[in-house]
């Protein structure tokens, strides 16, 4: 067995970052890594305009307007958003103008609406407003030529709505890490079908999916393959046309059903190590072939989803350049009792808010996939422990 640390550096050492970029629509970029910097084309607003519904006017001309003096304007022009007047406002003319309405040449304030009487044809003014009060300067939001995004951003909903707001229709992305997954097991069947004595329906297939591509990666193969070694040799090579990574679950321990081990030869593959220093998940199996990492997890859920999380999230985060990918670690203090002793390192489920770590469900057996819901981190336990207590400072791993 090797450490968790030595195991990480193994994979990580053979893998690059992706090289080159593509470029894709703005509907499929969300969770993607900008490959290059992205500069404005235009300023946003691209016009002076209206923050609320008014009277677009001069200030000078409602110099000492009152309700009891009220100043009268003539209305020569409604501006709604989405139009444009193009004449200029002289002395003693106003422009009705609604929210986002472009502001006329001559105007340099708007009054709302609620300090004149609504008139249409003309207006009475009760309020005073100084020079470019309640007025939207172009590019207040953004100037043209200010760098928008720099190179490795991670695409979120806001960042789609600048460069949607930029009229970009597609963005320069780095290439995504393609991933396929199998699934080994004579026990699992398709969710749907019905479930006959000694099957389990496949959850990791389900779980795993959804995690990759919450990571931003693309799943490119996702299925079962029975206990035959020829047949996973089979699919792991059809996973490897269209992805960077194939990850299995289960085959990996000791037992007569465990045929990863036949696998790998079968297909010229470069055994890097097999078992971690670490529970759940001590029977990882890492190997390369043709220069992909193949990664073999635990049959177990959560043993499969805590080897993920610790050892593959660092090596996919490199492959992709994408940092977000990675983990975070910090320190945290137990809210309860955890007494097991742990002779070995072990890594239990749990929930961690404002330096606060509970436990809440507290089945952390490795088969055990329910207890790992509104889980948000892993507790790192080092080897020897006696027992953690409520108040004891721990390590947490932050997923």
């Amino acid at each position: 067995m090797i450490p968790l640390e030595e195991a990480i550096r193994i994979l990580e050492s053979q893998v690059k970052t992706l090289p080159g970029e593509e470029r894709v629509p703005l509907a499929q970029a969300r969770g993607r890594v900008l490959a290059r910097e992205v500069v404005s084309g235009i300023a946003n607003p691209p016009f002076d305009r209206s923050p609320l519904d008014g009277y677009a006017l001069r200030a000078e001309d409602v110099a000492g307007a009152s309700r009891e003096t009220p100043v009268r304007l003539s209305v020569i022009a409604e501006v709604c958003a989405g139009g444009w007047f193009s004449g200029t406002v002289k002395p003693g003319q106003a422009v009705r103008i609604m929210t986002g309405g472009a502001i006329p040449r001559g105007c340099d304030c708007v009054v709302r609406q609620e300090d004149t009487d609504y008139g249409e044809k003309t207006v009475e003014i009760y309020r005073p407003v100084s020079s470019h009060q309640n007025y939207c300067f172009a590019g207040e939001d953004i100037q043209k030529g200010a760098v928008l995004m720099a190179a490795g951003e991670k695409l979120t909903p806001v960042h789609l709505g600048v460069l949607a707001g930029q009229g970009l229709t597609e963005v320069p992305v780095r290439p995504a890490v393609r991933v396929a997954i199998i699934s080994t097991g004579d026990e699992i069947v398709p969710t749907g079908t019905p479930l006959t004595p000694g099957k389990i329906y496949n959850s990791s297939l389900w779980m795993f999916q959804a995690r990759l591509e919450e990571l931003g990666a693309i799943v490119t193969l996702s299925r079962s393959v029975g206990d035959d070694p020829q047949a996973v040799a089979a699919a792991i090579r059809e996973g490897y046309r269209d992805a960077q990574v194939v990850i299995t679950t289960g085959g990996v321990s000791v037992g007569k059903k465990d045929i990863l081990h036949e696998v790998l030869p079968l297909l010229g593959a470069r055994r890097l190590f097999w078992r971690v220093m670490m529970k759940p998940g001590t029977p990882i199996l890492c190997a390369v072939v043709e220069g992909k990492p193949l990664c073999c997890l635990s049959g177990n859920p959560f043993a499969a989803i805590a080897t993920f999380e610790l050892i593959l999230r660092p090596m996919l985060a490199k492959l992709s350049g994408d940092g977000t990918m990675a983990y975070r670690r910090t320190t945290g203090r137990m809210a309860e009792d955890f007494p097991k002793k742990s002779p070995g390192r072990r890594f239990i489920r749990a929930r961690y808010r404002d330096g606060l770590v509970t436990l809440g469900n507290q089945n952390h057996s490795s088969g055990a996939l329910y207890s790992m819901v509104n889980c948000n981190c892993l507790v790192d336990i080092e080897a020897g422990n006696k027992g953690l207590a409520a108040g004891d400072i721990v390590k947490v791993v932050l997923l």
